[in-house]
């Protein structure tokens, strides 16, 4: 017996088919197609990384109860099943994969203000950490010493509450169906800080997959509905642009698309000051 029949006989089921899904870069994520109490239905299992599971051991259940909630809020998310140590199982949307259906950034901005205005206590979810330590060998094809110092020089200040942050939400994490965002997905890296947080980690993802003029619009959008201190998302601009620094070569990407993100990236750190 395999660990999918295993996990098909905990949730009372008789398991069907098992496919892997692409996409998935910290888990691995398979589809499970199982007859429960006499019915076909299709399950996401999500199996989290070392790397994740060393950081926090608490990791699926963590995410099975936020989902919970969310799925409570109204919120496009998967409708949480079960959970063990390292594993969680959800259920199976439909949709077009935003990293390819060209996702749209007012509704990713709509979605943000909608997260934002939910109460994170009770949620169990960890407070945003600060940037990671300077590495012994900064990335300097993406600037990493110029954007520490500016960070060091800028105030981050204070926002005018807290919110639960995705954490990486960007239009891979995403699904669409005829043009409407369907699900908002890979919740491992949710949070407790400032909106902001989220916000200019999406703006730097928009910049890289679909351009400035996407970026801008999301930007705006959210700024309709949502906190938008200009001073501040500077910051928050830079600690997202962190992010690649010493891993943008492991992403896998093409070289041409690889230089075309770098320049992405200098201008974006530009305008924020670096």
């Amino acid at each position: 017996m395999n660990s999918f029949q295993q996990l098909a006989l905990e949730l009372g089921a008789e398991l069907l088919d098992a496919q892997r899904l692409a996409g998935g870069v910290s888990a691995r994520v398979t589809a499970l197609d199982v007859r429960q109490k006499g019915h076909c239905r299709r399950l996401v299992v999500r199996e989290y990384g070392r790397q994740d599971l060393i950081r926090a051991p608490d990791l699926a259940v963590r995410e099975f109860q936020l989902l919970e909630e969310l799925y409570r809020a109204g919120l496009p998310v998967p409708t949480p099943v079960h959970h063990r140590p390292g594993l969680l199982v959800t259920t199976f949307l439909e949709g077009q994969n935003g990293a390819t259906a060209l996702a749209d950034p007012r509704q990713l901005a709509r979605f943000l203000v909608r997260l934002h205005a939910l109460d994170p206590a009770g949620m169990g979810l960890p407070l945003l950490s600060g940037p990671c330590p300077a590495p012994a060998a900064p990335d300097e094809s993406l600037s990493e010493s110029r954007i520490r110092s500016a960070l060091h020089d800028l105030n981050q200040g204070e926002p005018g509450r807290l919110s639960v942050l995705h954490g990486d939400l960007w239009p891979g994490n995403t699904l669409w169906q005829a043009g409407q965002l369907s699900a908002v997905l890979d919740w491992e890296d949710a949070a407790v800080g400032d909106p902001l947080a989220d916000v200019g980690n999406t703006r730097l993802e928009l910049l890289f997959s679909e351009g400035e003029a996407a970026m801008q619009a999301f930007t705006r959008e959210y700024g309709k509905y949502g906190d938008l201190d200009l001073d501040r998302l500077r910051y928050w601009d830079l600690r997202a642009a962190l992010r690649p620094c010493g891993r943008l070569a492991s992403w896998g990407l093409e070289p041409a698309v690889q230089a075309h993100w770098e320049r992405r990236h200098a201008w974006f750190i530009h305008q924020a000051g670096a």
